[in-house]
């Protein structure tokens, strides 16, 4: 009888649960799961490359274009609430009150539903999966679906997935969502099918006004190693210790 690997996955993931199960097992699953990723082509060479991204709060304008380019080469639900990457508006009122929006995603805008008097300022943040170095996705995955690449791009194997969902639990980025189609977890892969080819990822390149940033931190002339080099940045919950490979110029203390 045959079975797919999707319900071999399952069943290993039922053995995991009633019997310790070695970590030699363990090991060869993640294994499997790096060697079933659809491989980058044209001699794309992992180890020479660790990408990062960067984002400059000071020039988003909140358009969408990001979310709605995103939506479009992933495929990407448009009926659906979720998103690979969004853009959230933080307005900080005269009061002290902080209020955050993401309507859609940010793909059909903002409305300006509070009198721009009470409004002391205002700005807008995107957000994507951080890729983080020690990933709570990774380490939380029972079968090894979710894993990092030599290049440090964090990945679901489908294949592998068995729609358990303790990732999207585990991401502290709310960067994870179930795909009601695959019936599996997904999440941002910068595009992953891009990038080996020399691409750039459908937001940065949809980005009007440069607030998205993508590049080679291997590479001391890259643009995001400039920028990392000469502006202070930060990363979100710092304190988390994931160390997350999005950084972000101009980040408000308001932002969480």
């Amino acid at each position: 009888m045959k079975i797919s690997r999707r319900e071999f996955a399952k069943t290993g993931f039922r053995v995991i649960i009633g019997a310790a199960v070695s970590s030699t097992i363990i090991e060869s699953i993640v294994t499997n799961s790096i060697a079933a990723e659809v491989s980058p082509g044209g001699g794309y060479d992992w180890k020479e490359h660790l990408w990062g991204y960067v984002v400059d709060t000071r020039k988003c304008i909140g358009c969408g274009r990001c979310a709605n380019a995103c939506k479009l080469e992933n495929h990407v639900p448009f009926d659906e609430p979720v998103y690979r990457t969004w853009v959230e508006r933080y307005r900080v009122l005269k009061d002290g009150e902080v209020k955050i929006d993401s309507p859609n995603g940010s793909i059909n805008g903002f409305e300006d539903d509070i009198p721009a008097e009470e409004i002391k300022k205002a700005f807008y943040v995107p957000k994507i999966c951080n890729h983080c170095e020690i990933a709570p996705c990774v380490q939380v995955c029972p079968v090894g679906a979710t894993y990092e690449t030599e290049d440090g791009v964090v990945l679901v194997d489908y294949d592998y997935c068995i729609g358990c969902r303790y990732c999207i639990q585990g991401c502290p980025y709310g960067a994870r969502y179930f795909n009601t189609e695959k019936r599996t977890a997904d999440k941002c892969t910068w595009c992953y099918h891009r990038i080996t080819k020399g691409l750039l990822p459908a937001c940065v390149q949809a980005c009007p006004v440069g607030a998205r940033i993508f590049g080679d931190l291997k590479d001391p002339e890259s643009e995001v190693n400039k920028i990392l080099d000469k502006e202070r940045i930060n990363v979100l919950k710092p304190d988390l210790g994931t160390k997350p490979k999005v950084y972000y110029v101009g980040l408000d203390r308001e932002v969480r």
